[in-house]
């Protein structure tokens, strides 16, 4: 059967942030000519949760806040696809890795081969969550996108080093905050990234997430403060 391509798929985008408390730069790569979403626009490392994203075990688990947050307006269990399709996105689209070493208790998904093979478990403890949107309607391809925000200190690999990347996106580069808007970027992008210059220097949790929620019928701004079942 053939997807829908109208169908909105849950994915994760990843913002590295380098040196965030002297010199902070985030890492992005551009999309190609041909790509049927977002073509030649500079965009940080991202895509859609897979099927196999599900069962992936990780070395450690989000934040409690994190994962109060993504539950709010979404399905209570879908935090850990979520975590691990930024940390597999990340290696695709990057090559760096993001986990800890250590061998599978249980043989990988086919999608995850080769983060396995560089003998590293994800680690999803470094990923802050911090914005959401859905794609807008009339758009080619419609995502509910999680943006997360990981220091590039928890990166286990060279962070120059992108040979292991695929080549979904091409000139990847480490971007100084004040240059990022003399790139082309999605709309969404440059909002995010007003966030991101805002907490640059502030490693702790956002007080809430935003999220730019685009539905057939109306958008709203709103925002995301996560609960707990005792509140």
């Amino acid at each position: 059967m053939t997807p829908d391509k109208s169908a909105i798929r849950n994915a994760a985008t990843v913002i590295v942030l380098r040196d965030r408390m002297s010199d902070p730069h985030v890492l992005m790569g551009q999309r190609g000519a041909g790509a049927a979403f977002m073509p030649n626009k500079f965009v940080f490392p991202g895509g859609a949760v897979d099927a196999g994203d599900t069962d992936v075990p990780l070395a450690t688990p989000l934040p409690q806040v994190c994962r109060d947050r993504l539950a709010e307006a979404s399905p209570p269990d879908l935090a850990h696809a979520l975590a691990c399709a930024a940390i597999r996105e990340l290696w695709e689209e990057t090559g760096l890795v993001l986990g800890t070493p250590g061998e599978w208790s249980v043989p990988p998904p086919e999608d995850w081969r080769s983060f396995a093979a560089t003998g590293h478990l994800p680690t999803a403890h470094p990923l802050q969550f911090v914005f959401r949107a859905i794609t807008p309607p009339g758009r080619p391809r419609r995502f509910d996108a999680r943006f997360f925000l990981v220091d590039a200190d928890e990166v286990a690999s060279d962070l120059d080093d992108f040979d292991a990347a695929c080549d979904e996106l091409s000139h990847l580069q480490w971007i100084a905050l004040p240059r990022v808007r003399e790139f082309d970027l999605p709309f969404i992008t440059e909002v995010v990234l007003a966030e991101v210059a805002a907490r640059a220097h502030d490693p702790r949790p956002p007080e809430n997430v935003p999220f730019f929620r685009n539905d057939d019928e109306e958008s709203l701004f709103l925002r995301l403060k996560g609960y707990r079942p005792t509140d």
